[in-house]
């Protein structure tokens, strides 16, 4: 009889502060049969270190931190390896710190309001190519997105001339395929990379390389920043 081999775990990298919920969180790592955990350190030099010795597949990392920001770490492991997922898990929710995290390149981002359990699930459904985000940091975003393109209060704009009008160039924006439209509202809804396969009915290969050509013609290089600069352009709308 040919035994298949075991599925690989992911590795995580964990970073936080407090000692009783890095215990926590790297004990439902640990114990779940997805993920192995490859560190749990609580400082900015310590996750350093860690990320010296290798690109995990998932940071995990409070913002927080005693010797600095955890927006440090993310963007030492983004720089490090394109591969590698990044979650914020944290009890910042404001607005600066939030954009400040997804444009560094993290994918997801919590409040530490969810049991060890829940985060842990989260990182699996990140692994699938989900965004997990908190409600509170979703409308967020969603208030920073509609007050971005409300037009400001002030006088009409004067008629442009005729020779104006005619230098005026159309708004650049990147020429995304049929598909590639679709895959990106999609994205947008939170559904993971397999469940965009299933609806669309192509291999979650296609799916991946559809998204890969998103974050190019965005020059993004996550899925959140992806979905924030397309409805910065225009490109999708998202509701509540």
């Amino acid at each position: 009889m040919v035994h298949s081999p075991p599925e690989r775990r992911a590795t995580v990298l964990l970073v936080e502060d407090d000692e009783p919920t890095r215990d926590r969180l790297a004990s439902a790592i640990a114990s779940h049969p997805r993920m192995a955990l490859l560190a749990a350190c609580g400082s900015v030099a310590e996750g350093s270190a860690a990320l010296a010795g290798g690109a995990p597949d998932v940071l995990l990392t409070d913002i927080g931190l005693p010797d600095g920001s955890g927006v440090t770490l993310i963007r030492r492991a983004r720089a490090a390896s394109e591969h590698t997922q990044v979650m914020v898990i944290t009890v910042f929710g404001d607005e600066e710190t939030v954009v400040r995290a997804i444009e560094a390149g993290a994918a997801g981002y919590l409040l530490k309001d969810g049991t060890a359990r829940s985060i842990a699930g989260s990182i699996v459904e990140l692994l699938d190519g989900g965004s997990p985000i908190s409600a509170p940091i979703a409308r967020l975003l969603l208030r920073r997105v509609a007050a971005g393109a409300a037009p400001a209060p002030g006088p009409a704009p004067a008629a442009p001339t005729p020779a104006a009008t005619a230098s005026m160039a159309p708004p650049h924006r990147p020429l995304l395929s049929e598909r590639e439209h679709e895959v990106l509202n999609l994205v947008a809804k939170g559904f993971s990379f397999p469940e965009i396969a299933r609806l669309l009915g192509v291999s979650p290969h296609t799916v991946t390389t559809h998204v890969r050509h998103i974050y190019g013609k965005l020059e993004v290089g996550s899925r959140g920043e992806a979905v924030f600069e397309a409805v910065q352009q225009g490109l999708i709308r998202l509701t509540q």
